[in-house]
């Protein structure tokens, strides 16, 4: 029995000088949080970047790749994708919403797409930009009838665009290959 008391004794004795210390080290390692913008453009430039990433790795010649019939191909879901920034960065610059997809046909080669996918992530990230961090609160109406902020509307199309990248995960695996986000680091 005293040979458990000690050790008990002996245990608290160590563990509580060393939560003390480590609450401490907690609180000065605390930072505040990173501004609303920042942190949106950050999100909103990474799954511009994995997109991006996949337009450029994927293969030409499987560009017209559908996991079934009925679904789109994989340049139809970078399309749809890189598309549907324009319905944040269109409302966000004042400017008439886009009718539709971009159609396949206007871009015909891999290419085209990349440079589609590109370009639609950085005018995201520009309109993002030109809001700054007050701007981020600012109202538009989204649809009709519906206001939305600059921030809510940017996180939707981030997690829209999201979605789509881990549809595109599947074509790569349907297709036999490894998307780069998965492949090992070397």
């Amino acid at each position: 029995m005293k040979r458990v008391l000690f050790l008990a004794t002996v245990l608290l004795a160590c563990a509580f000088p060393a939560h003390a210390q480590d609450a401490t080290k907690k609180d000065a390692a605390d930072k505040p949080a990173e501004p609303e913008m920042k942190v949106v453009l950050d999100s909103w430039n990474e799954i511009g970047r994995k997109l991006t990433a996949m337009a450029e790795d994927f293969p030409e010649d499987k560009y017209d790749f559908k996991a079934t019939p009925a679904e789109r191909s994989f340049a139809e879901q970078l399309l749809h994708a890189a598309g549907s920034t324009y319905y944040f960065t269109d409302t966000v610059m004042g400017r008439k919403l886009p009718e539709g997809d971009p159609k396949r046909d206007q871009y015909k080669t891999k290419a085209d797409i990349v440079a589609f996918v590109k370009k639609s992530f950085a005018d995201g990230a520009a309109a993002i930009q030109s809001q700054g961090e007050k701007g981020m609160m600012t109202e538009f109406v989204y649809f009709p009838h519906q206001k939305s902020r600059v921030l809510d509307i940017a996180y939707g199309i981030i997690e829209h665009s999201g979605e789509h990248y881990g549809q595109l995960v599947v074509y790569y695996r349907l297709a036999g290959l490894v998307p780069p986000e998965s492949r090992s680091a070397k």
